[in-house]
């Protein structure tokens, strides 16, 4: 029986998806006319050419960008009232505000929905200043921003609501830890094969974050499983709605680890409502920015070395690249350089000998100006001086032979020539080693692009207003330094110290500040994905006082031990089995090396002959989406993602022994939201305890 409050829920339910329905009808309408007009008007322009002169063809271009434009915005209206007919709304606050004698009802949804004929907000968009009220605030005192002031007031009442496919599935009344209990509830749910939006449970401190307009850097540090991808895409999902009308979808870019996960992420901003967003890697990034000049070592391909051949002079050669200190004596080398780039002679043109150091002093005059890009500068000056000098005009040959004699006073070589100097003038030239085929390791990408920006200059990329940066810690102050010259615009910048794939190149919150002195740090040490038992479980692995688990309780997880290889692969065979007769969704089994999931995908797949129902992914670095069901990756692909289940196989004392491996393990662990299973052979590795 319901009860009086729900039945006036669900009439009011049911009276905006009336209007939803009459907006949606009118809107395609709309879409239909705009349509019809723009075939008239193409057909008109089709019938009478010949007669138009050029006027009239720009004004009537001009006329159909104008329809295109206006029947584009119809369409999205249309997609976003759809939408909202499947879910109008999530929360109500009713609001009191100070000497305002009635209380007003707040309906917050994925976006604003409003009736033109009447002009009245019936849904909020969950961006909308006094939107910020709901997560920011329980029962009582309340207060929210606009542009221009500040409105003070009481929150008389708070409901949060569960609506799927235009039905409502629960309602939660004024509890002071309402976004707790529905929290709660979606996470015990199963995961899907995309990053979902979190506008229903988005916490105070969170939405902080995502509301944050003046941060110029932004550096984001969270435990595994804080949501800190899913804040910073909420957050420029903000940004599109506060900027609107300056900063669209094209302007920002994302620098994401791997083309799987950039997938993975894919579906956030379109349900929140905005436009595909472009994404890159840092080694696309890196190709563009060496003109695709030089063949190199990926970081996978970097990690895959670590993992599997770690060379004490590897290590020490990435480690050495990965340090402030590194970074410290480039930029000494470049001041050594700029004073002592010099050959002194003498140069004598139309009779007038240009003394060598006027020629120094135009060359530091430009010392804002990369090195290479002076030369120029500084030979129209000596063409000045030899032309007041001579005091007439410069035939052809003489300019001629200063364009050519300029250029040898000057020792500036190649960005590559000048960075493998460097070493030589370091005294450590063993820390750079070419791989076969003339192929650079992944440590010196970034470092020579460093080299070719402060002699050369770099392609512009002013047209990004606002970049953001996952997995922070993987990245070098080297990279840093790359990035905050080529991208000059806002950064959301976010990541987990305690997930590097690379310990020996990993990079803290405090360090990237180092790089960006104006950035903000904020810290996220509540964790939402794991079980209670899962999170104390991959805390013993890689402990951390900071991190604060979610009161979500399930089962222990397994450590499952077999007495020969071919008896593990069968346990894991079995886990496949038990999980497609599961509720469960996605289960990822996590290898430490791409070369052991290869090897697992092999020999699972033979005996998946047996029972047609087992569905296996196998992610390379070469894969470009995620899929729900079987998944079988590394650790390094994993990064990211979740899934309800983890099997983490072959977690024996000889695989996993080093520090990297904990990290590994930690990482793998840390996937898992419902079930965690790790197997072994023999003997386990000593970081998984009794």
């Amino acid at each position: 029986m319901l009860n009086l409050t729900e039945q006036e829920e669900l009439k009011y339910l049911e009276e905006i998806k009336e209007r939803l329905a009459r907006a949606i009808s009118r809107m395609e309408t709309r879409v239909r006319e705009y349509s019809e007009e723009l075939r008239e008007k193409k057909q008109y322009i089709f019938e009478n050419q010949s007669g138009m002169d050029e006027a009239d063809h720009v004004a009537s271009g001009q006329s159909i960008d104008r329809m295109v434009s206006t029947g584009e915005s119809a369409v999205e209206r249309r997609r976003k009232l759809l939408k909202l007919m499947q879910s109008p709304y999530f929360g109500r606050i009713d609001f009191k505000q100070a000497q305002e004698e009635r209380e007003a009802s707040i309906y917050i949804g994925l976006a604003t929905f409003t009736d033109d004929a009447e002009r009245v907000n019936y849904i909020f968009d969950w961006r909308a200043p006094i939107s910020s009220l709901f997560y920011d605030f329980e029962l009582g005192p309340a207060t929210y921003q606009t542009l221009n002031r500040k409105f003070s007031g009481d929150i008389l009442l708070k409901r949060q609501y569960k609506i799927r496919d235009g039905r409502m599935e629960f309602m939660i009344e004024n509890s002071v830890s309402i976004l707790d209990d529905v929290l709660q509830r979606e996470l015990s749910k199963s995961a899907d094969d995309k990053m979902k939006n979190i506008v229903a449970t988005i916490q105070r401190d969170q939405n902080q974050i995502i509301r944050n307009e003046t941060a110029s850097v932004m550096i984001i540090q969270g435990v595994a499983g804080s949501g800190k991808t899913s804040i910073a895409l909420h957050r420029i999902a903000f940004l599109l709605y506060r900027f609107r009308d300056t900063v669209k979808a094209k302007d920002i870019l994302i620098l994401s680890p791997n083309k799987v996960f950039a997938d993975y992420i894919s579906n956030v901003l379109p349900e929140l409502g905005e436009e595909y967003i472009p994404e890159t890697g840092m080694e696309e990034l890196a190709n563009e920015l060496l003109e695709n000049k030089f063949s190199f070592q990926t970081f996978f391909q970097q990690v895959a070395v670590l993992l599997e051949h770690p060379h004490p002079d590897f290590i020490e050669r990435i480690r050495f690249k990965s340090s402030f200190e590194f970074l410290s004596q480039l930029n000494k080398y470049f001041i050594h350089l700029e004073n002592n780039s010099f050959q002194p002679m003498d140069l004598k043109v139309a009779g007038v000998v240009v003394p060598f150091p006027f020629v120094v002093e135009k060359f530091r005059s430009w010392s804002r100006m990369p090195m290479g890009r002076r030369i120029p500068e500084v030979v129209k000056e000596v063409l000045q001086y030899i032309r007041n000098g001579a005091n007439r005009k410069l035939s052809g040959g003489e300019k001629a032979k200063v364009w050519e004699l300029m250029p040898r006073m000057f020792n500036i070589r190649s960005a590559f020539d000048v960075y493998k100097g460097f070493y030589s003038w370091i005294g450590k030239p063993e820390m750079f080693r070419m791989m076969h085929g003339m192929k650079l390791e992944f440590a010196d990408v970034f470092p020579l692009i460093y080299c070719k920006i402060r002699l050369e200059g770099i392609q512009s990329y002013d047209h990004i207003k606002h970049l953001l940066v996952d997995e922070m810690q993987d990245y070098t102050p080297v990279q840093y330094a790359v990035l905050s010259r080529v991208f000059k615009c806002k950064k959301t910048i976010l990541g987990d110290v305690n997930q590097p794939v690379n310990p020996y190149s990993a990079s803290s919150a405090e360090g990237i500040e180092e790089v960006f002195p104006q950035g903000e740090i904020v810290k996220l040490f509540r964790s939402y994905r794991s079980t209670w038992e899962i999170t104390q479980f991959s805390l013993r692995i890689s402990p951390n006082e900071n991190l604060i688990a979610m009161e979500r309780h399930g089962e222990a997880p397994q450590v499952l031990g077999f007495g020969s290889a071919d008896a593990e692969v069968e346990g894991i065979y079995q886990a496949c089995l038990k999980f497609t007769g599961s509720e469960n969704q996605s289960m990822g089994i996590i290898c430490k090396t791409q070369q052991q999931a290869q090897q697992l995908f092999e020999k699972l797949k033979k005996k998946r002959s047996q029972n047609k129902e087992i569905k296996l992914h196998l992610l390379t670095p070469e894969s470009t989406n995620f899929s729900s069901g079987i998944v079988i990756t590394t650790v390094h692909l994993s990064k990211g993602l979740e899934f309800d289940e983890v099997l983490v196989p072959f977690v024996s004392d000889h695989n996993y022994k080093s520090d990297i491996d904990r990290r590994m393990l930690y990482i793998a662990c840390t996937r898992a939201m419902h079930r965690l299973t790790l197997t072994y052979e023999k003997e386990r590795s000593g970081f998984v305890n009794e």
